[in-house]
């Protein structure tokens, strides 16, 4: 994960005890952070329990997040393929979840999106049809 300043993190630079980047301001810097998503994910669904370690960047924005998933799947399949079915999900209820675009988009430009996660269709790549890497 890249996310944005969290209301956790200092501004300025401070003395922060034993992990010396957590006194580091956020708005000058990128920050190294331990996530708790990828466990989070384990507890929603059960059938990730275990499959999934990730961490994250804090980075000098005030808002938005991104997400970078790197998947070795079990059945091969086509990153064409993959976009169709995301698509198709992402207009399933609730479509406030999931979104699905092919635009070239920035941060800003999700200031106003009421998705949880939008699917980014052209950032994603394949490396073969059984590894792929997606950004949401």
């Amino acid at each position: 994960m890249v996310h944005a300043i969290t209301t956790t993190q200092k501004t300025v630079d401070v003395s922060s005890g034993m992990l010396w980047y957590d006194g580091c301001g956020t708005a000058q810097n990128l920050l190294p952070a331990f996530t708790y998503a990828a466990k989070a994910m384990g507890k929603v669904i059960r059938e990730l329990n275990g499959k999934f370690n990730g961490m994250d960047f804090h980075v000098p924005t005030p808002n938005t997040s991104v997400m970078n998933l790197t998947c070795c799947l079990e059945k091969a399949a086509k990153y064409d393929d993959i976009k169709v079915v995301v698509s198709w999900v992402s207009e399933e209820p609730p479509k406030s979840i999931l979104g699905y675009t092919e635009d070239q988009f920035v941060s800003c430009d999700f200031n106003n999106d009421f998705h949880s996660s939008t699917f980014d269709a052209g950032s994603g790549i394949a490396l073969n049809d059984n590894f792929v890497k997606f950004i949401s």
